[in-house]
């Protein structure tokens, strides 16, 4: 786990008082339950008695029960019953916890005590805008799935006649290096042969599109059009493990058409995203015991070498080693 970050937990309705939901993040198991007065905490999943789940248990109150020897836990982790010692003196026990909030309808829980704030979905609650939200898991780490998110020549093959066809077009790219990640911005590329273009989309009229990385876990996709015409797809990233991802995704658009698109936008996007989720099945299922050899990489790959040095820098504690805006042409 990356000890800066914002995880993302799901959205906040599905959480009901008193509900109770086992959570993964990087190999490390948390309980997230909602108190009797509303509030989404987020504690060690194991009871430090004899080392049960507290997800198996309920909510009492402010606190949480372990379901073999009702051991209650209150938010903050410290232990505050022991039913069987009665009026005894309890022993000063306290478990790990996460900091917890929410914002904009999701669960976001983070180990450190900061006062910043979580990502934000633009768009996502602005008048104006219609939005929707697709939760996925990815046989794939974080990097892998961050790299597919913004990656265009993927879409060629894996998206074709669905949001892409190949054209062999050359297309001009700006790879810029920001503060907080990197973006790729894309100049005259092909809009036809797709359904994605074919209904979405003018047929003439400049696109601006860009692809951004936002450190350490976050993608955003964005295309505007002269007309006022708007999408953004933004994903937020959470690790389950080594090799699997949980994605949350919303897509927001401001169309003439009104919030109508959705009908068929939605599951128009659940089937494009699907199609990834099968094809990094595919390259999990091809690892074998012994993982991979490097992987061979080149200039069209804009976006992947800014990811891995982020992540691999917030890994270690340290800033990004610099790197130098390009310029690009690739054929898609």
């Amino acid at each position: 786990m990356l000890p800066t970050t914002w995880y993302l937990l799901g959205q906040s309705k599905t959480l009901i008082p008193k509900g109770v939901r086992r959570v993964v993040i990087a190999d490390s198991p948390w309980v997230l339950f909602r108190t009797a007065s509303g509030r989404a905490r987020v504690v060690c999943d194991r009871c430090a008695h004899r080392h049960v789940p507290l997800s198996a248990g309920r909510v009492c109150g402010e606190s949480i029960e372990c379901r073999y020897h009702g051991w209650r836990y209150a938010g903050d982790g410290q232990l505050v019953a022991v039913p069987a010692l009665g009026a005894e003196a309890i022993p000063d026990c306290k478990l790990e916890t996460m900091q917890v909030t929410e914002a904009q309808g999701f669960i976001w829980a983070t180990r450190s005590n900061t006062s910043s704030l979580p990502p934000r979905f633009v768009h996502f609650d602005e008048a104006g805008w219609t939005s929707f939200v697709m939760e996925s898991t990815f046989p794939a780490s974080v990097e892998a799935c961050l790299e597919n998110f913004l990656d265009c020549p993927h879409a060629t093959f894996v998206h074709r006649y669905w949001f892409r066809s190949p054209t062999a077009s050359p297309v001009r790219a700006a790879v810029r290096h920001l503060p907080d990640g990197a973006e790729a911005e894309y100049f005259e590329e092909p809009r036809k042969r797709s359904l994605v273009w074919a209904l979405l989309s003018p047929r003439k009229g400049a696109m601006r599109h860009i692809d951004r990385f936002i450190a350490p876990a976050t993608s955003r996709v964005s295309y505007e059009f002269p007309s006022g015409l708007t999408y953004v797809i933004t994903s937020h990233c959470t690790p389950i493990d080594e090799s699997n991802t949980s994605v949350t995704t919303v897509i927001s658009f401001k169309s003439r058409w009104g919030s109508w698109v959705k009908w068929f936008f939605a599951p128009l996007a659940r089937r494009i995203l699907q199609q990834d989720i099968d094809m990094l099945k595919l390259q999990a299922q091809n690892r074998g015991p012994r993982g991979f050899p490097a992987a061979v990489s080149t200039q069209v790959d804009l976006l992947g070498p800014a990811i891995w040095n982020w992540r691999q820098a917030l890994k270690e504690g340290r800033m990004p080693m610099p790197m130098k805006d390009t310029h690009v042409t690739i054929h898609l």
